[in-house]
């Protein structure tokens, strides 16, 4: 009885997240010393103003790259050349060039070009006469369009090619007699996918998603090059203006490994929460 009491308690042992237990004592000193230290109180304070902007734009620019994500999944699962090779052309690209670049180049190039287009389509209304189409379009000006926007779309774009690959593992994993049973019943394509093939795609890869979102809110600190005013760049800034380079990373690295940590215990909540729904 002894034997398997220990053996019991040393499985156990081998079990328990020390890993967490760690990285909680960890965030545990660095909220003492921002408490009772004043460089790290006032670099906290500086910074703290960034994590809502920095919350806000991962939210938005997921829930965008999400609906990019299906569109561009279902192509890439679709019989049709045209979808098909459209949304492989797309994700192959994002794939291919670097985060930071994509970034650069979607609010620094792209946007001011859609911007000149809208611009010239708006004084092509107004030579026709169609000026109450035209002067809100040839009104349309770069300067309006905040840095903020510009990062929620290059996040959008970029991370929308990764939801594609999910979706389309998720649409993969289905199995395929799922669709001829939904076809037999007199359902068309588009029925059987919406009601039968998507609901247990999602299911499937909702914690792929959970992991997809932590990813995007470490890589949305990459919008600072931006001068988005989020927790990074609030950090350069009081760590070129101050030259306390420990207070700031320290207490930044921390703030987003108390985000990142937060979020991946609800993911492993949900992960065990689909598996129980599973087994029963």
């Amino acid at each position: 009885m002894e034997k398997s009491e220990r053996k019991s308690f040393k499985e156990q042992n081998k079990e328990f997240p020390w890993w967490l237990v760690i990285i909680g004592l960890v965030i545990i000193v660095t909220l003492l010393l921002i408490i009772n230290t004043p460089t790290f109180n006032e670099a906290f304070l500086t910074m703290q103003v960034g994590i809502s902007t920095t919350i806000t734009i991962t939210l938005i620019a997921y829930g965008i790259s999400l609906l990019i994500g299906l569109i561009v999944g279902l192509g890439r699962v679709s019989s049709r050349v045209i979808a098909k090779n459209l949304a492989t052309f797309y994700i192959e690209i994002i794939r291919g060039i670097p985060m930071l670049v994509l970034i650069f180049f979607t609010a620094l190039v792209v946007i001011p070009g859609a911007i000149r287009l809208l611009s010239l389509i708006g004084e092509k209304f107004i030579e026709i006469g169609w000026t109450f189409v035209g002067e809100p379009l040839a009104g349309v000006n770069i300067r309006m369009v905040s840095m903020s926007f510009r990062a929620i779309v290059a996040l959008s774009i970029t991370y929308g090619a990764f939801s594609a690959e999910i979706f389309r593992a998720g649409i993969q994993s289905v199995h395929p007699g799922q669709m001829q049973a939904a076809r037999s019943q007199g359902m068309s394509y588009r029925q059987a996918m919406s009601h039968v093939i998507l609901p247990q795609a999602i299911r499937n890869v909702l914690p792929a998603i959970g992991n997809d979102f932590i990813a995007m809110l470490k890589d949305s600190s990459l919008v600072s090059v931006l001068a988005v005013r989020d927790v990074t760049h609030l950090a350069r800034l009081y760590a070129g203006g101050s030259f306390r380079f420990t207070e700031a990373y320290s207490t930044l690295a921390v703030l987003y490994l108390s985000m990142t940590i937060l979020l991946s215990l609800v993911v492993k909540y949900i992960e065990r929460r689909i598996s129980i729904n599973g087994e029963s």
